[in-house]
C-alpha cells in the first residue's frame, strides 16, 4: 500500500499485512505527534533501509502466520536494527520469525478481554492498571515468547499477550492498540514511540502546510491550476493550500450537477469566497448530468458517469478559462482534487484490500485525463485535513461541515436519479439537517446521509386517504474517519420531529425509517 511521501521527516513505517485497520493505525501514530507511512508487506529489508524510518509497526491481518500463502516479512527487515511493534498478525510474525511459538491451541479471542500485566508491564505498559480490557480477534495464540524477550501481559487463553526486548526495542501486542475498545490502546503506542524508540512528537498541521505549501509550488511551477470546488471540507482546504502556494495561479471552478444540497450553490459562491479571496467560476452543469444520468440505477456505473462528467466539466471550464488569458497563452496543466487516504483505501488502493466502492476521484477517473493531479490531502484522514483548515483560517461553517460525497445526491437516491426524485430528497435532507442543528447535535455525529428509496413504495394514510409513497432513511452514523463507524444513537424526541416534518412536508413521502447498521458490515453511504 505504497503512497507518495508527502513529507520531509522521517517516517513511521507501518507494514499492512491484509488489515483495513492499518490505516488507523497510521493515524494513531500520527496522532501521537510522528509522521507514518503505509507500507506493503512485501517490502524488502533494502527497500525499508532506503526509507530510513524512525521505527517500524507490524500490523493485524487476517491469515494464520504458518499458513502456506500466509503473508510474510522479509526476514532481513528484523535485522535492521529498527524499533518495531508488532500487533495481533503482526505481533505474531515477529514472535515466529525472531524465534518464539505460535501455535493453534482451539482457544479463540474476540471483542473485549481482560488482559494482565506480567510485573511492571516494561516500558510499554509501565503505569497502567494490572488489569484491563484490551480488544482481541484471533484464533492462534503465541505460547512461547523469543529467547530474550520479556512476557508483559497474558489473558486467561493467551499465555503470551505481550512481550519486549528492550535490548533491541522490539515490542510487541496481541491486541489491537489502535481501536478505541483498547482502554489504554493509545498509551501502548505513545509508550513504544515516546519512551522505547525515544522519538519526538514533531509532526503536527502546521508542519504539514508548509511542506506542502513547497511540494505544490514545485510541481506547479508557474503554471496554471484549476480546482473542483465542490462545498465540502476535502476540496476546500486542498484548494486553500494551493491557493496559499500559488496565490492567483488557481482558478476554483465549482460544477452545479444538480446533484447538490438545498442552497449549496449560494454557500460556495459567497462563504468560500470570501473567506479566501480565491477566484471562483461557477458551471451550470444540471441538464448535462441528469441526461447523462438517465435509465441509470447501477450505484457504480453512476458514480463513473459522475466523475466522467465532472471531469468533462472541468475541460469545458479549461478552454473558457484559456481563451479569456490567450494573452499570456499558459495552459492549465493541473487539477487540484481533495482525495483522502480512506477514498484511496476503498477504491481498491491498498495491498490485499477490496474494492469496496469507486470514489468518483479516485477510481472513476477517465483514461483520457487532461490534467496532471495535484492532490495534497491523499495520505490524510479527515480529522487531520480540519486541523489544516482551521490553521489556513477557513471559517467553521466550511471546516466544520459534515462529509459529504462527490457524487452528491446522485447515490443517495436508491435507483434512478431524476429531477423529481432529487428534489424529495433534498426537501427531506434539508429538515433533517436543520433538527439535528437546533438539537445542538451537529458534533455529536460524524454525518447523517438521508436516502431516498426511489424504487420502493410503501401504503400509507395521510389525510383520511390511503398513499402509495416512498420511504426515506435516515443514516446517523458516528466515526472518526471513515473507516468504521456506528450508527448514532439520537434522541427519540429529534427523530420523531424529523420523521413528523419530512412525512408532512415533503410531497411523495410517506414513511421515514431509521438505518441502524455498523460498518462493517455497511458502509455509510447505502450506495
Amino acid at each position: 500500500m505504497t503512497t507518495e511521501t508527502q513529507t520531509d521527516q522521517r517516517p513511521v513505517l507501518v507494514v499492512d499485512f491484509g488489515a483495513q485497520y492499518a490505516q488507523l493505525i497510521a493515524r494513531r501514530v500520527r496522532e501521537a505527534g510522528v509522521y507514518s507511512e503505509i507500507v506493503p508487506h512485501t517490502v524488502t529489508a533494502d527497500e525499508v533501509a532506503a526509507r530510513n524510518p524512525l521505527a517500524l509497526v507490524l500490523s493485524g491481518g487476517p491469515s494464520s502466520v504458518y499458513e502456506p500463502e500466509a503473508p510474510t516479512l522479509d526476514a532481513g527487515v528484523l535485522e535492521l536494527g529498527i524499533p518495531t511493534l508488532g500487533i495481533c498478525y503482526g505481533f505474531q510474525v515477529m514472535a515466529r520469525q525472531l524465534g518464539g511459538v505460535v501455535a493453534n491451541t482451539g482457544l479463540r479471542e474476540y471483542g473485549a478481554t481482560d488482559a494482565v500485566l506480567e510485573g511492571d508491564g516494561g516500558v510499554l505498559l509501565g503505569g497502567q492498571p494490572e488489569t484491563q480490557n484490551v480488544w482481541m480477534s484471533h484464533g492462534d495464540q503465541v505460547s512461547e515468547a523469543p529467547a530474550g524477550f520479556d512476557v508483559l501481559a497474558s489473558t486467561a487463553a493467551t499465555p503470551v499477550a505481550a512481550f519486549g526486548n528492550a535490548e533491541k526495542c522490539f515490542y510487541g501486542v496481541q491486541w489491537h492498540p489502535e481501536v478505541k475498545h483498547s482502554d489504554y490502546g493509545q498509551d501502548v503506542i505513545v509508550n513504544f514511540l515516546h519512551k522505547a524508540a525515544g522519538l519526538a512528537a514533531d509532526w503536527n498541521s502546521g508542519n504539514v502546510i508548509a511542506e506542502q505549501v513547497a511540494r505544490i509550488q514545485e510541481q506547479i511551477g508557474t503554471g496554471r491550476v484549476i480546482c473542483g470546488l465542490s462545498g465540502g471540507v476535502d476540496s476546500a482546504v486542498a484548494a486553500a493550500l494551493v491557493h496559499k502556494a500559488v496565490g492567483d495561479q488557481l482558478v476554483c471552478i465549482f460544477v452545479d450537477h444538480g446533484l447538490l444540497r438545498k442552497d449549496e450553490r449560494e454557500q460556495v459562491e459567497q462563504d468560500y469566497v470570501a473567506s479566501t479571496g480565491v477566484r471562483l467560476v461557477t458551471v451550470d452543469a444540471r441538464e448535462q448530468f441528469l441526461s447523462a444520468l438517465a435509465g441509470v440505477s447501477d450505484p457504480e456505473q453512476k458514480r463513473k458517469i459522475i466523475g466522467r462528467e465532472f471531469i468533462r466539466s472541468f475541460e469545458a471550464a479549461e478552454k473558457a478559462l484559456v481563451a479569456e488569458a490567450a494573452a499570456d497563452g499558459e495552459p492549465i496543466r493541473f487539477l487540484v482534487q481533495g482525495t483522502l487516504y480512506p477514498d484511496v483505501v476503498e477504491s481498491g488502493g491498498g495491498t490485499g484490500t477490496a474494492n469496496i466502492k469507486s470514489h468518483h476521484n479516485v477510481g472513476g477517473l477517465p483514461e483520457d485525463l487532461q490534467f496532471e493531479l495535484v492532490e495534497p490531502l491523499r495520505t490524510l484522514f479527515k480529522d487531520e485535513v480540519r486541523a489544516i483548515g482551521r490553521e489556513l483560517g477557513l471559517p467553521e461553517v466550511i471546516v466544520g461541515r459534515q462529509p459529504f460525497p462527490g457524487p452528491g445526491l446522485g447515490i443517495r437516491i436508491v435507483g434512478e436519479v431524476t429531477a423529481d426524485r432529487l428534489e424529495i430528497l433534498r426537501d427531506a435532507d434539508a429538515i433533517a439537517r436543520a433538527e439535528l442543528t437546533a438539537a445542538g447535535l451537529d458534533s455529536e455525529i460524524w454525518q447523517c446521509p438521508v436516502v431516498l428509496l426511489a424504487e420502493v413504495r410503501s401504503v400509507g394514510v395521510q389525510g383520511d386517504g390511503r398513499t402509495y409513497g416512498h420511504p426515506i432513511v435516515l443514516r446517523p452514523v458516528s466515526s472518526e474517519d471513515a473507516m468504521t463507524a456506528d450508527w448514532t444513537r439520537l434522541p427519540y424526541d429529534v427523530l420523531a420531529r424529523i420523521s413528523n416534518r419530512i412525512t408532512n412536508e415533503v410531497r411523495d413521502v410517506n414513511r421515514v425509517v431509521l438505518d441502524v447498521t455498523s460498518k462493517p458490515p455497511g458502509t455509510i453511504e447505502w450506495e
